[in-house]
């Protein structure tokens, strides 16, 4: 912790946000930047990027109140049904100790690549030949939680 008040917290986070939020809109242009909404209040957000041969997941994050409810899980079947639909690999940047990793994994992501403290992981629809675009690497993000670089 830390001896800052109230205010110099905000002002970090919101410098930490937007920070990030620059990085996302100019590496992940037309991606989409959505606040998830439980009830009707806010818990959370969802980012994601559709590509030409792969759907990024780019961030999924709840408040903690707001999980263990299965948000989360629904989120991403409704990006495994799309991606089926369109014959399309679902992938997604995460640190190698982030508690998610068991959800990725027990929906049926797996490792597909090491990038620093980050590990690829990638979905593929049933019976599907999809594949993940290749592309270039990028510097990582500021404070990126699940995507630190452009790599697919």
């Amino acid at each position: 912790m830390t001896s800052w008040d109230e205010g110099q917290k905000q002002a970090f986070l919101a410098a930490q946000f937007s920070a990030q939020d620059a990085w996302y809109r100019e590496r992940y242009a037309g991606a989409a930047l959505d606040v998830i909404l439980a009830g009707g209040v806010p818990a959370g957000r969802f980012y994601v990027h559709r590509r030409e041969r792969e759907i990024r997941l780019m961030d999924i994050a709840l408040l903690p109140e707001h999980r263990g409810r299965g948000i989360g899980t629904a989120l991403i079947n409704d990006l495994f049904a799309e991606a089926t639909a369109a014959d399309k690999t679902v992938t997604i940047h995460v640190e190698l100790f982030n508690p998610a990793r068991r959800l990725y994994e027990r929906l049926g992501f797996t490792q597909i690549g090491e990038h620093g403290i980050y590990h690829l992981m990638e979905w593929r629809p049933p019976g599907s030949a999809a594949v993940a675009a290749p592309g270039p690497s990028s510097p990582s993000s500021p404070s990126s939680p699940s995507d630190p670089s452009d790599i697919a």
